[in-house]
């Protein structure tokens, strides 16, 4: 690659940086709408599957591309946020968009999203935001392949999320927990409409298991428009998991049929959930639910599965895994999972927030979690401006129940690194590993910092 590339996705980076950033997130679809019509709706130039959810939705949208990858087709994937370059956002066979294509599609839109800012600015609103701007070049990006079928996920919410100007030929929603709070609303209840949103007419809808409220509201949702439902734990989910080196093995019951004998590389009961949610996915888009896929294309799209960042291993002796959980039911799962996995003799853990994260309540689910397995905690932050101070983070450790020997504060992710290393190494049992946990952002910036 050369340096002109990079420096044109840089360059394209910094232009979509200046508009309203990712968490300014604004309740409107008029200005998407707006969009695709002055670029000739390239929305509608492909079959989509959209995911929503509260956790889960990337791991999830992931294994829909791989088995949809096994079976033949250009699959195109809109996920965010990205690790560590913007390319990943839009992926196409599974790789980052290329650069190129992405600064070409990129100069042949923006003089039409400057028509629209110059409309919304007209009538004294604010240009498209960050979001927007890239979820318009994915969809345009999608179009110019052109794909066999776009996998997208939804940036926040679903109703008036950026990406509902895409009608799903069928909606997948990821498991609904408290989030986002503050836009979404306060309630599992409130939360699960706001997500019902992307359920459409002519399209079928396949969810994860849910609480009583969120599912009640997903069915009144597909009966109001006339669309098949699929709730796993009743037509379909996992009959059983046994650990497995890297991973493990799973005997799923689909909508179609039973398929055995699968190896999936990923951890955890909860990818096991993701994924009987992403094979229902792909047979409810191939088939319709009612037509098996083979067994041999299923087991070839799970063996090739991956998810970055959602307990991954990045260094041994000792072992860091990395690990996106962002909110209270994100930290559980991974917990349970690692617990399951990993057998550490001790924990170290190092742990960064960003603000409009319920903080208090995450660091309460760690310390319930781990409890003894844990005698260092290392409070950092990392390079957004979002982030939590370190300071503060410690205050709030001690407050959810950490003793304060146990704890170290410090504001850069490199020392933190370094000084869990050190107390990692210190088990007597050369037993120890090391969590970093807490934000995405953390998790990509420790990446970089750990060769990944």
């Amino acid at each position: 690659m050369s340096g002109f590339d990079e420096f044109s996705v840089e360059s394209v980076y910094a232009e979509l940086l200046g508009r309203a950033p990712e968490n300014k997130i604004e309740p409107r679809m008029e200005p998407m709408r707006r969009a695709m019509e002055v670029l000739g709706e390239p929305n509608r130039a492909y079959p989509i599957i959209h995911i929503t959810g509260t956790n889960g939705k990337t791991s999830t949208a992931r294994m829909i591309e791989s088995l949809l990858g096994a079976h033949g087709l250009r699959t195109g994937r809109y996920t965010s946020p990205h690790l560590a370059k913007v390319t990943e956002r839009i992926s196409i066979d599974g790789e980052p968009c290329p650069d190129e294509t992405f600064v070409r599609i990129w100069d042949e839109i923006r003089p039409y999203l400057q028509i629209v800012d110059g409309e919304l600015e007209a009538k004294g609103e604010n240009r498209l935001t960050y979001f927007e701007a890239v979820t318009v070049l994915a969809f345009a990006v999608f179009a110019d392949e052109p794909v066999d079928v776009a996998i997208i996920e939804v940036g926040l919410g679903g109703i008036t999320d950026a990406t509902n100007v895409g009608d799903g030929a069928v909606s997948v929603v990821t498991p609904i927990s408290l989030d986002h709070t503050d836009l979404l609303g306060d309630t599992v209840e409130e939360i699960a409409w706001e997500k019902a949103g992307i359920i459409k007419p002519g399209g079928f809808l396949v969810s994860a298991a849910q609480q009583a409220e969120a599912a009640d509201v997903l069915l009144e949702r597909a009966r109001e428009v006339g669309v098949p439902f699929r709730f796993q734990g009743v037509e379909f989910g996992v009959e059983s998991r046994n650990l497995a080196v890297g991973g493990q093995q799973l005997v799923l019951q689909g909508l179609a049929d039973r398929y055995t004998d699968i190896a999936l590389p990923l951890h955890g009961a909860h990818q096991a959930q993701n994924a009987a949610v992403a094979l229902a996915a792909v047979e409810a888009f191939i088939g319709g639910g009612e037509k098996p896929l083979s067994a041999d294309v299923v087991r070839e799209g799970f063996a090739s599965a991956s998810s970055p960042g959602r307990l991954e291993v990045v260094r041994t002796s000792p072992t860091v895994v990395v690990d996106a959980g962002h909110n209270p039911d994100g930290i559980r799962v991974s917990a349970e999972a690692l617990k399951e996995t990993f057998g550490f003799s001790k924990l170290v853990l190092v742990v960064g927030i960003l603000g409009e994260k319920d903080a208090p309540a995450m660091l309460a689910e760690l310390r319930a979690q781990y409890k003894d397995l844990v005698e260092d905690i290392c409070l950092t932050q990392s390079t957004s401006p979002r982030a939590i101070p370190a300071g503060e983070l410690g205050e709030l450790a001690v407050e959810a129940g950490f003793p304060e020997a146990d704890i170290h504060v410090t504001e850069k992710l490199d020392d933190a690194l370094d000084w869990a290393v050190g107390r990692a190494d210190a088990a007597e049992d050369f037993g120890g590993g090391i969590l970093v946990t807490g934000s995405i952002t953390l998790v990509a910036e420790a990446r970089t910092l750990l060769g990944k």
